[in-house]
């Protein structure tokens, strides 16, 4: 394995297991917390927390992941291969899929039918109670578990190349 692609899916260990953090976060106590402020504090913070995600690091550490992943499963599949190249292509493959395309299929949507609701409307308070919190919170979920599994299967793929 040649010194960057080591350097890279290194640093792609942490970053799988930053991004999963944050999520895990959501899914233990920020949404439930959410939850507990009667619709209207819980609604207008998340709306304030989708504005604000996009200016920190955080953005740049998932979308730059996604990239990164589909670089990381060609390598794996494509030039490792054997049984650590199938967990290094593994691992890309769950954080693209698991991580990032669940976001833009189910949690992205939520949180723009979110954006633009009115905070004094009993149809945003019906929202944030029947279908956003139980929807983007088990979505959430699963790019939780998506990320934990793309860093432990990279680790180990990782692990397995360098020792053989």
């Amino acid at each position: 394995m040649s010194p960057f692609y080591l350097l890279l899916m290194q640093f792609a260990v942490i970053a799988y297991a930053l991004v999963g953090g944050v999520f895990l976060a959501f899914s233990d106590f920020i949404m439930r917390s959410l939850s507990l402020t009667g619709g209207v504090g819980g609604v207008e913070a998340m709306q304030v927390i989708n504005r604000e995600v996009f200016r920190w690091v955080f953005m740049a550490l998932f979308l730059g992941m996604a990239a990164a992943s589909l670089v990381i499963a060609a390598y794996g599949g494509l030039l490792i291969g054997g049984g650590p190249g199938k967990l290094i292509m593994l691992a890309g493959l769950v954080y693209f899929i698991g991580c990032f395309g669940v976001t833009v299929i189910f949690n992205v949507p939520m949180n723009e039918a979110l954006a633009g609701m009115d905070l004094s409307s009993e149809s945003t308070r019906h929202y944030w109670t029947r279908t956003y919190l139980p929807r983007w919170t088990f979505w959430n979920t699963v790019r939780t578990m998506a990320c934990g599994l793309s860093s432990a299967l990279l680790l180990f793929g990782v692990f397995w190349t360098v020792q053989a």
